[in-house]
Order: structure tokens, then sequence, then C-alpha cells
């Protein structure tokens, strides 16, 4: 019996983890639940599931529930709450699943409290990969990704001598708009972002996989755990979603994980490893499944993708004013202030107004997140009254306040 903390649980990573959890009760158990505003989806997965622990990032909704529940489970809020939970006693694994950079610092809390991690939290490694992965080793802990990529170029390097590695072909969905050229994506609205072809995901992720920004982030995250170079790391577009990726080696064999696009899957192998489950979820039947097509990103007309790669060979605290730039710019479209392709310019303009900063330590990167978000916002308001004009004005005015900041 596993004992889990779920960080980000009433979340699209989190709450798939609960039905993981709910198929396999003689094998997991659930320690502690974290959240941040959505007290209603929480307190219902309190009360069927029964952790020890539960908590609030949000004080407000933490005081709604406290008001509500009278059970067994201890209410806790604010960070404070979160970290208890990233370190609960009864916890052996914890699974990250919290939105963006938030997840950190009850990442590497959770690691200092030699807990087993299971990552769907890309940003913890895109901010701090160096941190992490020492973190890791000094600790004697096991961090398994859960990305349905990462979690296939873990399977199919397992076993393999790591030396022998190639490349590892990192596949992408492309989006709903791949094969778009930029000016059919001008007056794309948030609501089109949302209609991912393949995957159901939370807001932000299909937001990035839209922008391709969520595949440079993968990227960065693919060469912390698996201590590959940026030239090694392939990005593809595999429209499909079946081959989850693929990994090559010297010799010319290329190894590849194939699986049916559901998240479920890679959660349970991410808590069921070294060990394989029987799964009761949805397999794939390759005799159903047609043809399966690979071909280029679109580098041009998808410019976060680049960015988050040169942020990442950069190196320093480039990938943390990356990360941080892209949520700005995702917060920011979403608000309707900014048009789908000026967020690429957004990030751009943020990642040439800060300086790299190394050697890396956790309070460089709290500063370089805080500037790389002072930066953008900036930025944004920097442009006046073009806010009101139509996207391609918009996305002009941003381009005028960076070259004339």
């Amino acid at each position: 019996m596993k004992g889990l903390s779920i960080l980000g649980s009433t979340g699209s990573i989190g709450t798939q983890t609960l039905e993981v959890v709910a198929a396999s009760p003689e094998r997991l158990s659930v320690a502690a639940l974290a959240a941040h505003t959505n007290d209603a989806l929480l307190e219902a997965q309190i009360r069927k599931f029964r952790p020890h622990v539960a908590a609030l990032s949000d004080e407000k909704a933490a005081a709604r529930l406290r008001a509500r529940y009278d059970g067994p489970t201890e209410i806790l809020s604010g960070e404070e709450g979160i970290l208890a939970c990233a370190t609960v006693g009864e916890a052996d694994t914890v699974l990250g699943a919290m939105v963006g950079y938030a997840g950190l610092k009850p990442i590497l809390a959770a690691i200092a409290a030699h807990k087993n991690i299971a990552l769907a939290n890309k940003e913890t490694l895109v901010a701090a990969g160096s941190l992490v992965m020492d973190a890791v080793k000094k600790n004697g802990v096991r961090l398994t990704p859960v990305d349905s990529e990462h979690s296939a170029i873990f399977q199919s390097l397992e076993g393999n001598d790591h030396k022998a590695l190639k490349r590892i072909l990192l596949t992408a969905s492309g989006g709903p708009f791949r094969g778009k050229k930029r000016e059919e994506l001008r007056h794309v609205t948030v609501k089109e972002c949302m209609n991912h072809p393949t995957w159901s995901m939370g807001t932000k992720v299909t937001l990035d996989s839209s922008t391709l920004a969520n595949k440079g982030l993968e990227v960065i995250e693919a060469h912390w755990l698996f201590e590959a170079s940026y030239d090694q790391i392939v990005p593809i577009i595999h429209p499909q979603s079946i081959v989850h990726s693929l990994v090559e080696y010297q010799d010319g064999a290329v190894i590849a994980q194939l699986g049916a696009p559901d998240m479920r899957l890679p959660i349970q192998y991410a808590l069921s490893y070294p060990e394989r489950w029987p799964v009761h979820f949805e397999t794939l039947d390759l005799l159903s499944c047609g043809p399966l097509t690979f071909f280029e990103p679109d580098r041009e007309v998808f410019r976060a993708l680049p960015l988050a790669i040169e942020a990442g060979k950069a190196g320093g605290i480039m990938p943390t004013v990356f990360n941080a730039a892209n949520e700005v710019a995702d917060d920011a479209f979403i608000k309707g202030q900014i048009p789908f392709l000026a967020m690429a310019d957004l990030i751009e303009a943020v990642l040439s107004k800060v300086e790299p900063v190394s050697p890396l330590s956790y309070e460089t990167i709290v500063e370089a997140d805080r500037k790389a978000r002072e930066v953008a916002r900036t930025l944004l308001s920097s442009m006046g009254g073009g806010l009101n004009d139509d996207p391609p004005c918009r996305a002009y005015c941003l381009w005028r306040a960076h070259h004339s900041a």
C-alpha cells in the first residue's frame, strides 16, 4: 500500500490521479490532498478518500470549507498548509500537479522530507532543474515523470546504456492550430485554443499546447530528467498522440512507447513503478488507430518553442524567466489584453531584458521569477491605448513598448 499526497488534487491531473486510486484501492491510499480555490470539489474528494490532512492555498476558500466540514480530516490553508500536505508523514509518494511555478516550493519540501516524487508539474524542473535534481540525489529519493512524453522516454530508456543514447524524439500533437499560418492566427480566441484535438487537459496546459510553449517547457524538463543535451532533444509533431515519444540509440535502433491518449496510464505507471499493474482504462488497439504520421514543428509560426529552447541553452535563470514570462503572457491573453501571436512577442521581450545569472540558488530563482513577471507586466502596461485596438495593432504596441523601453 502506497500513501499518496496529491498536490493540485482538483485539477485535471489531480482528478485523474484519484480515478487511478479508486481503481486500485488495495494498492493506493490518500494521505493528503491540496488545491487552490475549489473548496467544493476538494470537500467531495475528502469525503470519498478520507485523507489525514487537506489544504487550500486560498484562505477564503479554506474558511468556506471549514464552515461546512466537520469530519476527521484536518483542514489547513495558505502556503503553510500546502507544505504540510507535501511533507505529511503518512505519505511516501507526493504527486506534484499544481499549476505553474507555484509547485516548486512544495516539491522541494517533499524531497527534503524524503518523499518519492511523481512529477506532473513541468515548471518545477524548468524553473529550478539543477536544484531539484541535486536535491533528489542528495536525499536518495526517486523522481518519476508523469507527463506522457517523459514517461515514454523514461520507459524507452529502461534497461539500456544511457551512454548509447543518440537522440530523444519528443512528440507533440501540434495542438488545435497545427498547419496554420500566422495570418490565420491573428484573431484566435481562448475558446479555440481550448479545442485540443486529442488530449483532455487543464486550461494552462491546453493553452500552452496551442502555442507549443508546452513543448518548449517539456524540452527543458527532458534535459534535466534524462541528462541529455539540448541538441539531443528533438521535438516532432505527431498528430495522433499514439506514440508518446521515442529514443534513438547510437546503433540506429529506435524504441518508442505507444498508448491511448489517456493521462491515467502514465499516472498509474509513475505510481506503480517499478511494477506494472493491470489497468481499468482504455488501452491501445493498433488495428483501429489508423496511420501514424510525423513532421517538423513550424518554428516560425509557433515561436514559443524555439524561445524556450534558446532559454534552456542559455541556462542559469533564463528558463525561469521564460516560464514566468509565459505565465504572464497566458494570463494576459486569457484576459483579452494581448492577441494570440503577441504571447511569443512578450516572452521574447522579457528574455531580452533580463541578464543571465548563475550559479543558481533558491533565492536567485525566486528573484528571477519576480523580476521577469515585473518586466512582463511593465511591458503590458506600457502599451497604453493600444489595448483597445484590433489584434494586429495590439501586437504592434507590444513590439513598440519593447523597443522603446
